[in-house]
C-alpha cells in the first residue's frame, strides 16, 4: 500500500503544478479579457482596431484550459459541487469507501468515454490542421487536444483519490480534513 501511496503522492504533486499554473494563466484571461473590451472602445474613439479575433479566440482558449486543466486539481483538493444529502452525515470511513467506489464506477468510466468518444474528433482537427472560421482566428486543434490531456489528468488524479480513500477506508491512512461543511 505504501508503494500506491507514493504514486498518488507523485500524481498529486502533478495536477498540484498544473493547478497552480492555471491560477496565472486565470489572470492572463482576465487581463486578454480586460484589453479588449478596453480596445474595442478605444478603439472606437480614435478611429482604429486594437483588438482582433485572435485576441478574443486567446480569451477563449485561456478560459478552456482552466477550465479542463483545473479539474484534476479541484478533485485533489475535493472541491468539487456535491450534492450529499446522505454524504455529508456519513463518518469518514464510510465517506472514503464512497468515495472509492464513486471514483470507480464513475468519474474514471466516464473520463475514458470522453476521450474515446473525443479522439477520432481531436485526430481529424489535426489532420486537417483545423482553423478557427473567424477572420484571423487560432488553430483549432491543439486546443482541442486539451481535452484529451484534461480528461488524463483527472483519470490520474481519480487513481490517486482511489487509492487514498481506500487507505483510509482500511485505517492505514487518517481521514481527510473537511473543508467543506457540504457547500
Amino acid at each position: 500500500m505504501q508503494k500506491l501511496l507514493g504514486i498518488a503522492s507523485i500524481i498529486d504533486t502533478i495536477n498540484e503544478w498544473v493547478g497552480r499554473l492555471t491560477y496565472w494563466l486565470v489572470l492572463l484571461m482576465v487581463l486578454v479579457g480586460v484589453w479588449n473590451v478596453i480596445g474595442r472602445y478605444l478603439g472606437r474613439l480614435i478611429g482604429q482596431n486594437l483588438t482582433s479575433n485572435a485576441l478574443i479566440e486567446i480569451q477563449w482558449y485561456l478560459f478552456d484550459i482552466v477550465f479542463l486543466l483545473g479539474a484534476a486539481y479541484t478533485l485533489k483538493h475535493n472541491d468539487h459541487v456535491r450534492v450529499d444529502l446522505f454524504y455529508k452525515d456519513l463518518p469518514p470511513r464510510r465517506k472514503a469507501l464512497v468515495n472509492f467506489i464513486g471514483t470507480l464506477l464513475f468519474l474514471i468510466p466516464f473520463s475514458l468515454l470522453v476521450i474515446y468518444f473525443s479522439w477520432g474528433s481531436i485526430i481529424s482537427s489535426w489532420q486537417i490542421l483545423e482553423q478557427s472560421p473567424d477572420p484571423g482566428g487560432l488553430p483549432r486543434y491543439p486546443i482541442k487536444s486539451m481535452i484529451i490531456v484534461s480528461f488524463l489528468l483527472l483519470i490520474f488524479q481519480g487513481v490517486a483519490e482511489a487509492i487514498k480513500n481506500w487507505a483510509i477506508f482500511n485505517g492505514q491512512l487518517p481521514p481527510k480534513e473537511e473543508d467543506h461543511d457540504g457547500v
